[in-house]
């Protein structure tokens, strides 16, 4: 079930859109938010909150590589593999950051404070290599760096 706040939530931006569907991706975002990631439970309940199906929710949420439908560690590192990315040294920031916590690509860390997943593009071809932590936006990465990046993480 939705919290108060939640909903709370969803509402104020039902108030930006024209129709109760155009606010899906923000109330699957703003239920993320809350909880870490989305479940079956809760795109039920936004589905009934914003007359959608079930199905057509899940189907918008699979679309979209910053909904996540499982659950995820504290600290999700989405690693950039665009062509850029390849070309300035992604498989081996891949190879460090596996090696340095230990899982795959897709996994999360046994004490759940990592996940690594990989992201199609993050528009940072400039500064490639790149990957978001936790939503922020790092390039010009190198081993040093990366190592940099995971210990500020609590």
């Amino acid at each position: 079930m939705l919290t108060a706040e939640e909903r709370q939530e969803i509402e104020v931006e039902l108030s930006h859109y024209p129709t109760k569907q155009a606010v899906c991706i923000d109330a699957m975002k703003i239920v993320q938010r809350h909880r870490g990631w989305v479940s079956d439970e809760s795109i039920r309940d936004i589905g009934e909150l914003l007359e959608m199906s079930a199905g057509d929710l899940d189907g918008i949420a699979t679309f979209y590589n910053l909904i996540f439908r499982r659950p995820v560690g504290k600290h999700v590192i989405m690693l950039c593999d665009s062509v850029s990315c390849w070309i300035m040294g992604y498989e081996r920031m891949r190879a460090h950051l596996t090696e340095r916590l230990g899982i795959q690509m897709g996994e999360t860390t046994p004490d759940n404070r990592f996940t690594l997943l990989p992201i199609v593009c993050l528009g940072d071809c400039s500064h490639a290599p790149a990957l978001l932590v936790d939503n922020e936006l790092h390039g010009d990465l190198d081993p040093a760096k990366i190592d940099t990046l995971l210990e500020g993480c609590e």
